[in-house]
C-alpha cells in the first residue's frame, strides 16, 4: 500500500493538497491503468518526480529571459535577439513556440499558452488534452488548469501514460525509451536518473 508517509518521504516538498491526494488515489488508480508491476510504478513516480520538481512544479513556466530562451528553442531563435522580443512575456512565447502543432491553431489563436504544459507529466498540446481529457472523463479542453488540480492530476498522469504506452516500456527495462516518450527526447536525463534512485530507496520502506 502506498501511504501518505511513502510520498511524503519521496515528495518532501510537496503541497499537502497534492500529497493527500496522491495517498488516497494512488493504489485505486494505479490498479485501473495496471501501473502494478515494481518497474511500471517506479518509472512513472520517478519521471512525475522530474517533471513536477517533486510536486512543486505543475504548470509550464514560460516567463524566460531571451538568453534561456534560446537555450531551450535553438531551433526557433537564432539568437538572444531573435528572442528579446518573447523575454519575460509567457503568453507570447507560448502561443509561438506551441502554433500549429499537436492540434494547436496558430499563434493568435492562445492556444500555445492555453494548452502549455500541466500536470505530473506536463501535457502539452490541445490534441494531447483533448485525447487524455477523453480518458478520464474531464474537459480538459474548456477547463485545462483541470490537469493540475490536485484532485485529477494522478489520474490525467495515468491516462497519459496508458495513452501512450508506457508499462510496456516500462516492463523492457528501459528507462529511456519511457523518457523519450514522455519528453521527445532526453531532456534532463542526469536528473530523472536521480529521482529512480530516490524511487528505489523510498519503496525499500513499504511494508
Amino acid at each position: 500500500m502506498l501511504t501518505r508517509a511513502f510520498f511524503e518521504d519521496l515528495y518532501p516538498r510537496g503541497p499537502t493538497a497534492h500529497l493527500d491526494a496522491l495517498a488516497a488515489q494512488a493504489d485505486t488508480l494505479f490498479a485501473r491503468f495496471e501501473i502494478t508491476s515494481g518497474n511500471r510504478q517506479n518509472f512513472l513516480l520517478a519521471q512525475i518526480g522530474h517533471e513536477s520538481g517533486g510536486l512543486t512544479v505543475t504548470e509550464e513556466n514560460m516567463r524566460y529571459r531571451a538568453e534561456r530562451i534560446v537555450e531551450v528553442w535553438p531551433s526557433r531563435f537564432a539568437d538572444v535577439e531573435a528572442a528579446q522580443p518573447f523575454a519575460n512575456n509567457s503568453s507570447k512565447l507560448g502561443n509561438f513556440v506551441y502554433a500549429d502543432r499537436m492540434g494547436n491553431g496558430p499563434p493568435a489563436s492562445g492556444d500555445g499558452f492555453r494548452f502549455r504544459g500541466r500536470g505530473y507529466i506536463q501535457i502539452t498540446g490541445r490534441d494531447n488534452y483533448a485525447e487524455v481529457g477523453a480518458r478520464t472523463g474531464l474537459d480538459l479542453v474548456a477547463s485545462p488548469d483541470l490537469a493540475f488540480n490536485a484532485a485529477h492530476a494522478l489520474h490525467v498522469a495515468c491516462a497519459f501514460w496508458a495513452w501512450r504506452g508506457l508499462s510496456a516500456l516500462c516492463d523492457t527495462g528501459d528507462f529511456v525509451r519511457v523518457t523519450r516518450r514522455i519528453n521527445g527526447g532526453t531532456i534532463g536525463m542526469a536528473d530523472r536518473r536521480a529521482w529512480l534512485d530516490k524511487v528505489l530507496k523510498a519503496s525499500l520502506g513499504i511494508g
